[in-house]
């Protein structure tokens, strides 16, 4: 029996919990959507899909997003929350030995971006907010530091998981990170009526940071897109969508509207990833939606 998440701070809870209470006998698959999205990962009988789209041969599925809605009956539980990880938590809550609240209050927290300007701006002071952003699908190496948060989470409090050597270091990191993201942000975002479009197609490096920035920095924006390439051969462009957790007057609904570019995700916070040749058709199209600003 494997877990198969997605590699963001939600999925290593959701994975800390299913190992506390189902029989896993395998490492966790991390998965991105778009890989489930388009068939490219094999789902076996006995897997357990969290924090990602449905699919028919998992034996328990948990999810959260707007677009991974289905209206077939399955085994586990969907619903529209702020994190996959508590609708787990209420599913198996009898199962677990140990009082998990104050984590997944925070997961519900973090995934739903329901923070405060000092949150955004001093993520150092808080330290699940810091942990969560040493969380990254970014780069497939991690997969061993990912495997070790969640068996950290499973067993310690958050004191003693922020003070292991290698979140400490992984956590120096991301603070050096989020200094040079807020130049980089600042540099390479266009205002366009409200909409922040942060463009890092002409790096040679895609920059690594707080990804809540965006809101604090532009906030006479509603919404914020970034756009980046997601691979070295510069192949497939990666896209997101947020609506301003500040400035809460974007009206799109985001998950639906990248539905229809090879994406999806909640109705405030989006992603989708696609070939480079259909970047000058698909981006101006989306970018349209975002400027007329209305209900979809």
């Amino acid at each position: 029996m494997r877990i198969i998440t997605r590699p963001d701070f939600d999925g290593v809870v959701c994975a800390a919990l299913l190992y506390e209470t189902e029989d896993i006998t395998e490492p966790v698959k991390w998965v991105e959507p778009s890989d489930m999205q388009k068939g490219m990962i094999e789902i076996r009988q006995g897997d357990i899909i969290a924090n990602l789209p449905y699919n028919e041969k998992c034996s328990l599925w948990f999810d959260h997003h707007f677009t991974n809605t289905i209206s077939k009956s399955f085994n586990g539980a969907f619903k529209i929350a702020p994190s996959a990880a508590g609708i787990i938590f209420e599913y198996c809550r009898d199962k677990l030995k140990q009082d998990y609240s104050e984590l997944i209050k925070e997961t519900d927290k973090i995934d739903s971006a329901d923070l405060s300007m000092d949150e955004v701006q001093h993520p150092e002071n808080y330290p699940y907010i810091l942990l969560s952003m040493t969380i990254s699908g970014r780069n497939e190496a991690d997969e061993a530091y990912w495997n070790r948060v969640v068996d950290l989470i499973r067993r310690f409090k958050i004191g003693v998981v922020i003070n292991d050597q290698e979140v400490k270091e992984r956590c120096r990191t991301v603070k050096s990170n989020n200094k040079k993201y807020k130049e980089l942000l600042k540099k390479y975002t266009q205002i366009k009526n409200h909409v922040a479009i942060t463009d890092f197609r002409s790096l040679n490096e895609t920059p690594d940071g707080n990804r809540f920035l965006a809101y604090s920095l532009f906030p006479e924006s509603v919404v914020n897109i970034k756009i980046r390439y997601d691979d070295k051969e510069r192949q497939m462009v990666a896209l997101s969508i947020g609506h301003s957790i500040f400035n809460k007057s974007c009206n799109v609904n985001v998950g639906l509207l990248l539905s229809r570019f090879e994406g999806g995700g909640h109705q405030s916070a989006a992603a989708c990833r696609f070939h480079v040749s259909k970047a000058d058709n698909y981006i101006p199209e989306i970018i349209d939606v975002l400027l007329k600003n209305e209900p979809n």
